[in-house]
């Protein structure tokens, strides 16, 4: 079965793979695949998305201005529907996570609106999930 847009693949690194399964699996709901000692294949909505275990991991410290926010860079995420965007957002207020920026609305009333919210998992990667309400304002100018 071919999915109707290509799945990316991305690997990133943890300090602990329990709290990764802790995090990833039981807060973010992604299904666990294969895994070994060292690493964790997960169903990111989707994608092929694994936590690999290294020694220490630095997260950058790196922003960029947006709408108003600092974004921090690198990051990485899904985009969801806005009803699946609410769900995971309340399901993350409730496990406490310390958002880098809450969930918002960005860009309201211009080309691209969406709904947005930053976080970190447990070894300091940050993480974007965003919704469009009309998919057609993804690549708008």
């Amino acid at each position: 079965m071919t999915p109707s847009i290509p799945r990316f693949h991305l690997a990133v690194p943890v300090t602990d793979l329990e709290a990764s399964r802790a995090f990833y699996g039981a807060v973010l709901g992604c299904p666990e695949g294969r895994s070994s000692d060292r690493w964790i294949d997960w169903n990111l909505y989707g994608h092929q998305f694994v936590t690999h275990l290294v020694d220490s991991v630095k997260a950058p410290d790196a922003f960029n201005p947006v709408d108003g926010h600092s974004v921090p860079v690198p990051h990485f995420g899904v985009l969801l529907s806005v009803d699946e965007f609410q769900v995971l957002a309340e399901k993350l207020e409730s496990a406490g996570t310390d958002f880098v920026i809450a969930p918002y609305q960005r860009f309201a009333g211009e080309p691209g609106e969406q709904w947005t919210m930053f976080f970190r998992d447990p070894s300091g990667n940050a993480i974007e999930v965003k919704a469009f309400a009309d998919d057609a304002q993804v690549f708008a100018v």
